[in-house]
């Protein structure tokens, strides 16, 4: 009984594109753990005149 074929392996388009996915998410990883972003969060596209402090007055 003859042994059959052995599978080749996953295609190189396959092996580039997840060396690819692997690279962006640690780019990500980096960019968050390193603050190159900026600062994050709902209060980043007020303007700054708009924001105060609770209990006070806008004159």
């Amino acid at each position: 009984m003859a042994d059959p074929p052995s599978y080749p392996g996953a295609p190189r388009w396959v092996k580039i594109a997840g060396i690819i996915a692997i690279i962006l998410v640690l780019l990500v990883i980096a960019a968050l753990f390193t603050g190159v972003g900026g600062p994050h969060g709902p209060g980043r596209h007020l303007p700054s005149s708009s924001v105060t402090e609770p209990g006070t007055q806008q004159p």
